[in-house]
């Protein structure tokens, strides 16, 4: 997720500080009062909201509770909080009706969790982002690092444990398909 705005709500010395250096933050810069707050409930997931107290109608809310702060600190926790979001919001990638988070190594579906091994993931993520099905020796070379004249079963079994782990943990028998073309995720 990267922000839109850093909005600084109902701490206008604050705003007028950081519209001062506000092209060192390479973000707009806004200034709401309780008047026109309800604009910003509209957009609130693209933006930052700097305020006194918790909020807890934002999601992504920066409380500056404690005065003074240095101008040093101030900077540091509105990149902090922008760095923290980003990360955040790179781990998780959609897989068809599925999310799967990277950083946790978990998949779900509605309120249903599972982990995953590296391996899974590595996996799930090269069916995913191929165009067209992916035949064995193409997982094997690609995913498993192994030669394609490799005799082994590795990538049947993997996808095998894995069909069987979305079955058992979500219900769901076509997350991994297969034809003769090779494996794709729908």
């Amino acid at each position: 997720m990267n922000f839109k705005k850093v909005i600084i709500y109902d701490h206008k010395i604050l705003f007028n500080i950081l519209d001062e250096l506000k092209e060192n933050f390479q973000l707009s810069i806004v200034y709401v009062d309780k008047k026109n707050i309800h604009e910003t409930k509209k957009v609130d997931g693209d933006n930052l909201i700097i305020s006194k107290s918790i909020q807890n109608e934002f999601k992504n809310n920066l409380v500056l509770d404690k005065n003074p702060i240095k101008l040093g600190k101030l900077i540091e926790l509105i990149n902090l909080k922008l760095i923290k979001e980003k990360f955040i919001s790179q781990s998780d990638i959609p897989i068809g009706l599925y999310k799967l988070n990277l950083n946790s190594r978990k998949i779900s579906r509605n309120n249903t969790v599972t982990d995953l091994t590296e391996r899974e993931i590595n996996l799930i993520i090269f069916l995913r982002d191929s165009p067209v099905a992916v035949k064995i020796d193409t997982l094997q070379k690609e995913v498993w690092d192994y030669g394609a004249k490799l005799e082994t079963h590795t990538v049947e079994t993997h996808i095998y444990r894995l069909r069987k782990k979305i079955k058992d943990i979500f219900g769901d028998d076509h997350f991994i398909l297969s034809s003769k073309e090779g494996y794709s995720i729908k």
